[in-house]
């Protein structure tokens, strides 16, 4: 853990908590780095995103690799994931080109070495270019954290020009801590820790697992929603089988929602936890601040969701 540490500068405690405080007036710079085709809950992420100008200047969307029943390795998740993104941004009218970019082909090999990417250099070179206008970036992550401590490794000066927003792992009481973001890569999720990058944490279970929500009222919220809510509800519906008992969480939308209804994401500054080798949480209290999200209103972030879905099908039936 220590050589991760050393790979990094420190930020003075003073700029890391402002830093960690996020904002609330004005439009945050952002990327999204997304697993898009691994559920369905990127898909919604993606789409409150791109229709929250407002908050959020996207500045690009970062294709993840995933490796579960959905694909057959890291690199053809990722690559899925890169053509779900394009059929999401074809549906919001908003061009790809020079906007979407693959990420990493596979996972890393240790902590201290990254694997190189398009959107890991995108990243590096965002962030520069915030630094340079006196601005943040914010990554919003929802994926393994690949492409993310990638940058970081091969960019170390960019901790204190960028923030990571990352939904991943589980509440530090929760057994085991397997979460599928935070799982997938241990050596990368370690660097979200040991680096001493800007982060804010949302916890899945424990947390992030209030967004739950079933197909019929999925169905009725999507029904008012074009084109959009319809392909939405279809992911969803055909994710789950068309079961409408089953309780699927949306879980990604939540760090859209620190921007978009902050006052939704209940958080607080704890000292940063060890991340150990076998995914197990140590707890400390002497280490640099992150900010952890404790609590969501998950109906405020539903109904902040919807009424950007619902907008923006009205628009598009005026054309």
């Amino acid at each position: 853990m220590k050589a991760i540490a050393a790979h990094f500068p420190k930020l003075p405690p003073e700029r890391r908590r402002e830093l960690l405080t996020l904002p609330r007036n004005g439009t945050a710079d952002a990327v999204l780095d997304t697993d898009t085709f691994n559920e369905i809950d990127d898909q919604f992420a993606l789409a409150f995103a791109v229709l929250s100008p407002e908050v959020l200047n996207l500045k690009a969307v970062l294709a993840a690799p995933f490796h579960n029943a959905r694909s057959s390795g890291p690199a053809d998740g990722m690559e899925k994931s890169y053509e779900e993104i394009l059929k999401i941004l074809k549906l919001l009218d908003k061009p790809a080109d020079d906007f979407v970019f693959h990420g990493s082909r596979s996972y890393l090999k240790d902590a201290l070495t990254p694997v190189e990417s398009d959107a890991a250099h995108r990243i590096i070179a965002l962030a520069r270019e915030a630094k340079a206008r006196g601005r943040v970036l914010y990554i919003l992550a929802i994926a393994a954290i690949t492409n993310v401590a990638s940058a970081l490794l091969m960019a170390p000066d960019i901790i204190d020009s960028v923030v990571v927003v990352w939904l991943g792992g589980h509440a530090f009481h929760t057994v085991p801590n397997t979460e599928f973001n935070l799982h997938q890569d241990i050596p990368a999720s370690q660097v979200m820790f040991e680096s001493g990058v800007p982060l804010v944490l949302l916890p899945c279970c424990g947390v992030v697992e209030l967004l739950m929500t079933t197909l019929p009222d999925l169905k009725r919220r999507c029904g008012r929603c074009g084109e959009l809510g319809e392909f939405l509800y279809q992911r969803t519906y055909d994710y789950l089988h068309g079961d409408p008992c089953i309780q699927k969480v949306i879980w990604d939308i939540a760090t859209v929602a620190c921007f978009v209804a902050p006052d939704a994401v209940c958080t607080e500054l704890i000292s940063a936890p060890i991340l150990n080798d076998d995914s197990s949480w140590t707890t400390t209290g002497n280490r640099h601040e992150i900010r952890l999200a404790t609590y969501l209103k998950r109906g405020e972030v539903f109904d902040a969701l919807f009424r950007k879905l619902e907008a923006f099908s009205q628009q598009e039936n005026k054309k």
